[in-house]
Formats: C-alpha cells, sequence, structure tokens
C-alpha cells in the first residue's frame, strides 16, 4: 500500500503556483475514542498538502524534507470528507517556510500547521535512503 492510501487521499484538487489542496477521507479505521480522528493522520494531512505546495514551485527534482512540523488543532475531525491545503510563505534555495491548515467539507478550519523545509535534490535523498550516502 502506497502512503496516499494509507492517509486515504482521494484527489489533488490544485497543485500550482506554491499551493496545493487535497482531499481525504477520513475512515472510521483512523479514529479512536468517540469517533475523533487521531491526530497523527491529522498531522499526515497537513504536512503532505505542504509539501505539495513546495512540489508545485520546485518540481520533482526536489524533495521536500521538514526540519520542523507544528500542529495546532482547533476541532475535532471525524470520519468523512477533509482538505488540507497548504501554501508557502517565504522560500529560498535551500529552506522554505511553509503554512497549512485541515478543513472540513463546511469549510471550518479543524487544525492549522507551519513548517520549515529544507529543499534536497532528489539524487541524494534517494541515494542516501538505499544507503549510498
Amino acid at each position: 500500500m502506497q502512503l496516499h492510501e494509507t492517509l486515504g487521499q482521494q484527489r489533488v484538487v490544485e497543485m500550482a503556483n506554491g499551493r496545493a489542496v487535497i482531499e481525504y477521507e477520513a475512515g472510521a479505521h483512523m479514529c479512536h475514542s468517540g469517533g475523533v480522528v487521531q491526530g497523527g493522520f491529522i498531522c499526515g494531512w497537513i504536512d503532505a498538502a505542504m509539501a505539495h505546495a513546495v512540489m508545485s514551485e520546485t518540481g520533482e527534482e526536489v524533495t521536500p524534507m521538514s526540519l520542523e512540523l507544528k500542529v495546532s488543532f482547533f476541532a475535532p475531525a471525524g470520519p468523512g470528507t477533509v482538505f488540507a491545503e497548504g501554501w508557502i510563505e517565504r522560500r529560498g534555495r535551500s529552506t522554505a517556510f511553509v503554512e497549512g491548515q485541515l478543513k472540513n467539507a463546511a469549510g471550518e478550519v479543524l487544525a492549522k500547521g507551519t513548517s520549515t523545509i529544507r529543499l534536497m535534490e532528489r539524487k541524494k535523498v534517494e541515494a542516501r535512503a538505499r544507503g549510498e550516502g
């Protein structure tokens, strides 16, 4: 199973000009007591949207690597459709400062996040993952 499948990704709604919106389906299997989605999924959704926002500007030759991730939870997410949005606040040659949020289908903001992302050459990241670097 691919990561996007594990996270319940349905489709990439938007990915251009330093911005991304991804639709997810929160399943009951992602919830803990009371039918509330576990916070790790929410962090993953926002993190993915922020990474896609960066990739919309840098292309596939760059891998966004999270150096720092902070998520604040405002309201519980339950099973159903949610939308993770990410956008670049500022980007340099090697670092990007990115923000994101999670909304339910009614447009209510459930969580917000910020991330500091290191922009790394994809070939180097893949070589390191194979133990070559």
